[in-house]
């Protein structure tokens, strides 16, 4: 690594997109991400599909009983 690193020619917010959307990976513990990958392929469905069917119908009973 450099002591120094010259930034004269830099350009500031050169690659700064205000509407970028930024999607965070999730990590699941193997014994879950196996289970789901299990059922998603018994299902015929893409995890991610499966996850955000749980996720909705959590979040339902979660809005049901608040």
């Amino acid at each position: 690594m450099k002591t120094k690193y010259d930034f004269s020619k830099g350009e500031r917010g050169k690659f700064y997109e205000p509407k970028a959307v930024f999607n965070l990976p999730i990590y699941l513990e193997k014994d879950v991400d196996e289970f789901i990958r299990k059922l998603a392929d018994e299902k015929g469905k893409n995890v991610e599909e499966l996850v955000n069917e749980w996720l909705r119908s959590s979040m339902q009973l979660i809005q049901s009983v608040q």
